[in-house]
């Protein structure tokens, strides 16, 4: 651990709140965080988290950054974000580290959230000039019509322990070069990654004489949380969570006429039709439901398999699943690591006792693997013999439902029946079967792939889901909207005073 600290430059570990170099603090009134290693639950570090008087200090600090921030031009904004994607890069390997040991997924998949990073802050310096408005055509002689973006303000940003810093990055670059300062208030289960990404910022800002156009502040939901949806100086707040949460924030933040902009549950399906590529299917479907222990918000969770084909795509990942490695996510060769807590494997274990009691059939994994450590669990295969209300709900663990399906029809009909609309998939050679889950009547997701799976999602597009997944959009295309306000400009250059639609008046 010591290693990787130094690696990272970490000359300072556990205050829990900052607004720009050389400004960090331990709140005196901040309450203990303990950042275990779900590996072994062992303590890897203390954070003192901060209070409601930390949150105003860094709130304050963020609101008058914008006061000055939103001048600079966005061009200029992205020199900011370009300089950070460059420090990214020369600590890659420490923070993926970080990120595995704090957060329990394999090497590969934390270093492959720090390459996230780069990418979105790469996509953000583009953006910098493009924020583009449209020209319009008056209905008036002599006058112009077009539209602008304006900076927000100063933006919330509320982060789950599976992806410590990416979908902050998502924000806070997009943010950036929009013109606003963020806030950030990280899970509680991943805080030293967070620690680790602020002091980068603080490198960067640094460099160009700011402070506040990048805060942290780490505290529970009731001392933290519950101030940043309820302050109107922040007029967007991003969560990313749980549905149950998620409609708190919600509600609270539009009882303040606030956006908040919501990435919540996903329940993603892959439909496998009787014509798709088995091998291909079958390896997509392992990384999308095994990938991060079952803990990403795209985790595949339900198959969708044509009968014809049903029990040879069964044996297919049973066998998958006989070898995949759990161990250490640190070290080489592991392909999953453990749950972030035990109250994730309680929760797991809790809807195998459901799974059982509405008719599933366990056919693979559905153990604790306690030698391994507290949080291990077996990936688990369960045919179900329909969509039930467990299989409706989300379960954030390697659970994976297999589902029979007769007919197109039958298969959207199954798809479609659940409360969440994130992530899909569909697995065939044809084209018909193509453009039905792809049209209106077919996958009611956010995203919809083709002989891809349902997780792993480019940063290029935008991202996010319908239905009870929130609808909100990150990452890229125009996601950046949600991060200014859009003003309608009308310009008479004549002499007269004409209205629109005819109107006379006097």
């Amino acid at each position: 651990m010591q290693s990787l600290l130094k690696k990272l430059d970490l000359e300072e570990l556990n205050a829990g709140a900052c607004t720009g170099p050389d400004q960090w603090f331990k709140d005196p009134a901040g309450k203990e965080l303990i950042s275990y290693n779900p590996t072994n639950n062992q303590p890897i570090a203390t954070v003192i988290q901060a209070s409601p008087d930390g949150y105003e200090r860094v709130a304050s600090a963020a609101a008058e950054s914008f006061k000055t921030w939103q001048d600079v031009p966005a061009p200029k904004r992205g020199l900011i974000v370009r300089d950070l994607a460059e420090l990214i890069r020369e600590y890659k390997e420490p923070l993926g580290d970080l990120i595995s040991l704090e957060m329990g997924k394999i090497r590969a998949e934390g270093h492959g959230e720090v390459q996230e990073m780069i990418d979105i802050c790469d996509f953000a310096v583009g953006l910098s000039r493009q924020l583009y408005g449209l020209t319009m055509h008056s209905e008036r002689p002599a006058h112009r019509m077009y539209e602008q973006w304006h900076p927000l303000g100063p933006v919330g940003v509320i982060t789950a322990f599976n992806f410590a810093v990416a979908v902050w990055s998502w924000n806070a670059a997009i943010a950036a070069v929009c013109g606003d300062p963020v806030i950030w208030k990280p899970s509680s289960y991943v805080p030293l990654s967070a620690i680790a990404i602020q002091h980068l910022v603080n490198k960067v800002m640094a460099d160009h004489g700011l402070t506040g156009v990048f805060n942290l502040v780490i505290g529970s939901g009731s001392d933290v949380g519950e101030l940043l949806l309820n302050d109107t100086r922040v007029p967007l707040v991003s969560f990313t969570g749980s549905t149950k949460i998620g409609r708190r924030v919600s509600e609270t933040v539009a009882r303040r006429f606030g956006r908040s902009l919501l990435e919540l549950g996903g329940n993603n399906a892959i439909v496998v039709a009787e014509d798709a590529d088995l091998d291909l299917a079958t390896r997509a479907i392992l990384f999308g439901a095994v990938g991060t222990a079952g803990q990403r918000c795209t985790s595949t969770r339900r198959i969708i398999v044509h009968k014809d084909i049903s029990e040879e795509l069964e044996q297919r990942l049973v066998t998958g699943y006989e070898q995949v490695r759990l161990g250490d996510p640190l070290e080489e060769g592991t392909l999953m690591g453990p749950l972030v807590a035990g109250v994730a494997v309680e929760e797991m274990f809790d809807a195998l006792e459901k799974i059982k009691e509405q008719g599933g059939e366990i056919v693979a994994g559905g153990n604790a693997l306690p030698d391994l450590g507290p949080n291990f669990v077996e990936p688990t295969i369960v045919r179900m013999p329909e969509q039930t209300e467990i299989v409706k709900q989300e379960t954030f663990a390697p659970i994976l439902y297999l589902l029979d399906y007769d007919t197109m029809d039958q298969a959207m009909e199954i798809h479609n029946d659940v409360p969440q609309g994130l992530s899909s998939a569909i697995f065939t050679d044809s084209m018909q079967r193509v453009e039905t889950f792809l049209s209106s009547r077919g996958s009611d997701c956010g995203i919809a792939n083709v002989n891809i799976g349902t997780s792993g999602a480019e940063i290029g597009g935008a991202f996010g889901g319908e239905k009870e997944t929130g609808g909100g959009r990150e990452s890229g295309s125009d996601a950046w909207k949600a991060y200014m306000r859009r003003q309608t400009n009308t310009i008479n250059w004549s002499k007269e005073l004409p209205l629109a639609q005819g109107i006379e008046f006097g």
